[in-house]
């Protein structure tokens, strides 16, 4: 897990896959966080992604750098702990100005049955499941 974190920080971006209905959707992210041994994304519980992981809650997450790219596949969890929530808001200060770890709107996400494939053109793709 530590790899994919890793990873997705270096990336600075990585892409968001859910489904509305019958229809994909995909956007950017940047947050990521380690807490309590679980890998976390962040967004707001008013926004459309987040309604969309209520609804169906695996999604997939993508990256790319440097030629190489990382996928991740799970079941994304919101976690009520206030404790994850703040962990995140330390983690990424700038959030501070629109998130709140008690405004009832700042939701955290971990993946939980992830599976994580690396992959390029170059080599064989790595997975790493948690």
């Amino acid at each position: 897990m530590e790899k994919v974190l890793q990873f997705l920080k270096e990336a600075g971006v990585y892409y968001l896959a859910t489904v509305d209905g019958d229809q994909a959707r995909v956007r950017p992210f940047g947050t990521v966080n380690l807490f309590d041994g679980k890998l976390y994304i962040q967004t707001g519980k008013s926004k459309d992604v987040a309604k969309q992981l209520e609804a169906n809650p695996k999604a997939e997450l993508c990256a790319f750098k440097n030629g190489e790219w990382l996928r991740v596949a799970g079941t994304f969890v919101e976690d009520d702990n206030r404790a994850a929530r703040v962990s995140m808001l330390e983690a990424y200060p700038n959030l501070k100005a629109m998130y709140d770890p008690d405004d009832g709107n700042t939701a955290v996400y971990y993946i939980k049955d992830a599976t994580a494939t690396f992959s390029s053109f170059s080599s064989a793709p790595v997975v790493v499941k948690f």
